[in-house]
């Protein structure tokens, strides 16, 4: 979930229910589940420091789940496990939850601000790929995007700017399990719900991370700091996903789209402020050109097929 610097320009999937008009209403949820996003990513990368990653993702993914199991299902019973196409949702979970790891592992080699701009590549991947995949033409303006974004990238990565290699390459690859993550959801919003899709996104992360604990437990004991935002965890994910998906009932996402990239401007405060960290002027020219090159997404979203 997202998810993350793997959430935000993530298509959310969309229940069938009718949208409620309240554009301010949901601008306002949508800037604070990007916020709440930069806030977990910021966490994981201040915990990254001290604990293996798995065991941040667990908390993260295991604290979803029970605050779903305390507030959903006793609303939604047995209704939360019914799925129509249940191999892929269970593929999309786990495309996230190794997205997850990915970012994880990128944050605790890499300053926040910069991992989020990478990890921003991935909707220009999904243009690139609707074509083949969803059979969604791409036009002119797409292709333009995607390189303009690809471009924007190699700023930010680029040679003597200090950032490690393999924090650069943990991102990238993350870029590829969130842009399936993203198709597989574009694929299922006609099938299955919001919440069913929410909690097995949970379930697979916290069996995943679950099983894989005691071998990454290193036996070091978090300090009373550190246990408290290892519980946030699964409330910062979880009501993140939540607030953001709740926002597309309220505005039309041609409206919330180009908002997605604020998430670049909370990182790099949240990055300043508890990292003491300021990209240097070329990285900052790279998320400018990140962030138009998904406003030109967000444009063509709103054009004819053709276009």
């Amino acid at each position: 979930m997202k998810n993350n610097p793997s959430r935000a320009a993530v298509l959310p999937p969309f229940d069938n229910a009718e949208v409620a008009p309240h554009p301010l209403r949901g601008l306002l949820l949508f800037v604070l589940a990007l916020l709440l996003f930069a806030c977990m990513d910021t966490t994981t990368k201040y915990l990254a420091e001290r604990h293996s990653v798995p065991l941040i993702m667990s908390a993260r993914y295991i604290g979803h789940l029970l605050l779903m199991l305390a507030f959903v299902a006793p609303r939604e019973g047995r209704q939360l496990l019914k799925t129509t196409r249940t191999t892929l949702v269970l593929v999309r979970g786990g495309c996230l939850a190794l997205g997850s790891l990915l970012v994880g592992l990128a944050l605790q080699r890499m300053p926040v601000a910069e991992t989020t701009a990478i990890i921003f590549l991935s909707p220009m991947v999904v243009v690139l790929l609707a074509r083949p995949v969803l059979g969604e033409r791409i036009g002119v303006l797409g292709w333009l995007a995607a390189a303009i974004g690809f471009a924007g990238v190699l700023m930010v990565a680029h040679p003597g700017g200090g950032l490690d290699a393999g924090g650069v390459v943990y991102a990238l690859l993350s870029v590829v399990t969130l842009v399936w993550y993203q198709l597989l959801s574009r694929m299922l919003i006609t099938t299955e719900r919001t919440m069913v899709l929410l909690f097995y996104t949970a379930l697979v992360g916290s069996l995943v991370f679950g099983l894989a604990l005691p071998w990454f437990w290193a036996g070091t004991t978090p300090t009373p700091l550190e246990m408290f935002l290892l519980l946030s965890m699964g409330a910062l994910g979880g009501v993140g996903h939540f607030l953001f998906t709740a926002a597309f009932r309220h505005t039309p996402a041609s409206l919330l789209a180009p908002l997605n990239y604020l998430q670049l401007l909370w990182a790099g405060l949240l990055g300043w402020i508890v990292f003491d960290h300021v990209p240097d002027p070329l990285s900052i020219l790279g998320m400018c050109v990140i962030a138009a090159s998904g406003l030109m997404i967000a444009y063509k979203s709103r054009q004819p097929a053709d276009a």
